[in-house]
């Protein structure tokens, strides 16, 4: 099976908030379902929203520039929700990027898409509940909404993985089919190499197993993770309850000390 699998050898213990008074030339790496946003039942339950939107053009100010989104979803859909507010962004877990001068690098998406797209399509057809989400570069199996399918549905996704060759990606409630390549740590060590995230410390916050990339790279280049939700195993060092928190702590970020 060719898989995905989070790098964390760490214990699960609680850890601290992460702090306020962070380094000068700080960047910002941000996921978004379940951190600048909660999770809804339907990925299309979540779309654009003034206060994030506010929050994320003081983050810009306040630190040059370096603030980039780095999540699972689509670039139109990020586009979408983010309100046209983030340049920098990194789609579908690293396999589209934005640079911050809008310069997109893309690539070609794999053949055993097709398959995954039919078969898993159909599985959602067949049991009412599941949510079959189509990214173009991957294919995603949502069944939040149908617990009960859990094992079915990995399953599934793991007889394709092994018979197409795409990465199976595990998230939150999401078995997700993707063309290999670029993860979330590949994305923000990417962006460290361009302006003007060019010799920043990375912060990296995310909620969901998918997000441990981001940690390490974040963790080997000088900086830190944060992990939002539950304590689990992680390479995180700071944690935040949830995306409420994750706002109370960013904009605590804005201040002009930092910026």
């Amino acid at each position: 099976m060719t898989a995905v699998q989070p790098v964390s050898r760490a214990e699960s213990v609680d850890l601290p908030p992460p702090p306020f008074d962070l380094p000068r030339r700080c960047a910002l790496f941000l996921d978004l379902d379940g951190t600048l946003a909660p999770i809804m039942p339907r990925p299309d339950d979540v779309g654009p929203d003034p206060r994030r939107a506010h929050l994320v053009a003081r983050l810009r100010e306040a630190f040059d520039d370096r603030v980039a989104v780095v999540s699972g979803r689509a670039l139109p859909d990020l586009d979408h929700i983010l309100d046209g507010g983030v340049t920098a962004i990194a789609a579908v877990h690293g396999l589209v990027r934005r640079a911050a001068d809008g310069a997109i690098i893309d690539r070609q998406p794999h053949a055993g898409l097709e398959d995954a797209r039919r078969i898993l399509g159909e599985l959602a057809h067949c049991e009412r509940g599941l949510l079959f989400e189509d990214k173009g570069l991957s294919v995603a199996l949502h069944y939040r909404a149908a617990p009960a399918c859990a094992d079915a549905v990995i399953e599934a996704a793991e007889r394709l993985s092994q018979a197409t060759g795409l990465v199976l990606q595990l998230g939150d409630m999401v078995a997700e089919l993707r063309t290999p390549g670029a993860d979330k740590g590949a994305a923000v060590r990417a962006f460290l190499r361009e302006a003007p995230f060019t010799g920043a410390t990375p912060v990296f916050i995310g909620d969901d197993l998918t997000d441990e990339d981001g940690f390490v790279a974040a963790k080997r280049l000088g900086g830190f993770g944060v992990l939002v939700g539950e304590p689990r195993p992680t390479e995180a060092r700071h944690r935040l309850a949830d995306p409420a928190a994750v706002f109370q702590w960013l904009e605590g970020l804005t201040v002009p000390v930092i910026a």
